[in-house]
């Protein structure tokens, strides 16, 4: 019987849809983001085996085709390493292997074929992420794969095998995606669906599927800087800050035949000897001017006490305000646990820069300088105002 070659052809099983690769490379990608990583999958893999075209080509030999049982599923892994440029894109380079598949063909006259394939090799790829939150992300790969297929064929009885173990090697289009989770910044779960175009190496072209679960660590990895408010200058080295000042209108002795008049009492503190650099909870060393204004203030008699914050004019507003109306708080709380004083008859207010004590064109300059912010010392200041004393 006149010997024959068989042809194995791996058809495509499903269409697979590529997710669109992020790559433009952003100017604003934060510096964690790029750097070096490696990883690790595995899987199962699946083809098709073409029953056709087996058929077809034992029966053009004069043979009968009376059964064929294929083994389309198998195992693979691949091994990988890449460097990521920014959030959006990396590249990826690895290892392959796709695992093993087969057939058997038993024919009439008596006789079998028998048919192996193994494939592997090496890709490179383009790979583009999509974050959806902080830890879960999207990506899709687009890339090649240089395969190396090694086949052995097996005849018996009538079946002849002109070349029982053909090799190739070819480089075709592969493409993926999936999903990746980072348990931290340096380790991360990828799930992946990819799709390998092969040579099966008797001139078939076929495609491979691979699901693969794995690991990716990366090198260096760092935690997430956390996001600065809109105003945090340095710290600066400023000249030591003078005493606080205290402004006091001293109640008059009442005139022998007149109830006394209600005179308010007005105390200013600077802000710098209270608190830290921008913090609002009063420092150690600020409590003793406090506790000489809370001894004045107990057994006092009045409708009202006014605590009202005050910073200088650089930073937003926004900020400003917020950080004023902290600072009036805290001095209300503490005056209230120091004195006992109703939290009621207490009223707190932040003001945002807009009422320096400075006079125009004094400070001048934009920039935090030290110079300036020396110069802006009077504006940072608390203001306490008791009204209707008795």
């Amino acid at each position: 019987m006149t010997p024959i070659s068989i042809q194995k052809q791996f058809a495509t099983p499903m269409a697979l849809s590529l997710m669109t690769l992020a790559v433009l490379v952003s100017t604003s990608a934060l510096a964690q983001d790029a750097g070096w990583y490696a990883g690790a999958h595995a899987g199962s893999t699946q083809t098709s085996i073409d029953d056709a075209r087996i058929t077809s080509g034992l029966l053009g030999r004069g043979l009968t085709v009376t059964s064929i049982m294929g083994d389309d599923r198998s195992n693979g892994y691949k091994l990988f390493g890449g460097y990521q440029f920014n959030k959006n894109l990396a590249l990826e380079g690895g290892y392959f292997d796709l695992g093993e598949f087969g057939y058997r063909a038993n024919t009439v006259p008596a006789g079998s074929l028998t048919g192996n394939i193994k494939l592997r090799g090496l890709n490179l790829d383009l790979v583009g992420t999509v974050p959806i939150t902080e830890k879960f992300s999207a990506f899709g790969r687009l890339g090649v794969a240089h395969t190396q297929a090694r086949d052995t064929f097996v005849g018996t009885g009538a079946v002849r095998v002109l070349n029982p173990n053909p090799s190739s090697r070819d480089t075709n289009l592969k493409v993926g995606l999936g999903v990746q989770y980072a348990f931290t910044p340096a380790l991360s779960l990828r799930a992946e669906l990819e799709r390998y175009r092969v040579d099966d190496a008797v001139g078939n072209k076929g495609d491979v599927d691979m699901v693969s679960v794995g690991l990716v660590y990366r090198f260096g990895a760092k935690a997430p800087t956390p996001v600065a408010p809109q105003y945090r200058p340095e710290p600066v080295v400023a000249a030591p800050m003078p005493e606080p000042v205290a402004v006091a209108v001293v109640t008059p002795p009442p005139a022998p035949a007149a109830p006394s008049p209600r005179v308010p009492v007005k105390v200013t503190l600077s802000a710098d000897s209270l608190f830290d650099f921008d913090q609002s909870n009063v420092k150690s060393s600020g409590r003793a001017d406090l506790d000489r204004l809370a001894s004045g203030l107990k057994g006092l008699e009045f409708d009202v006490i006014n605590v009202t914050g005050h910073t200088d004019r650089l930073g937003s507003q926004a900020y400003n305000l917020k950080l004023s109306t902290r600072r009036a708080e805290a001095v209300s709380a503490y005056l209230v646990e120091s004195t006992g004083i109703p939290a009621q008859k207490i009223r707190t207010r932040g003001v945002n820069g807009t009422n320096p004590v400075t006079r125009p064109g004094e400070c001048k300059g934009v920039k935090p300088t030290p110079t300036l912010i020396a110069c802006l010392q009077r504006d940072r200041r608390v203001e306490i105002e008791v009204s209707g004393q008795r």
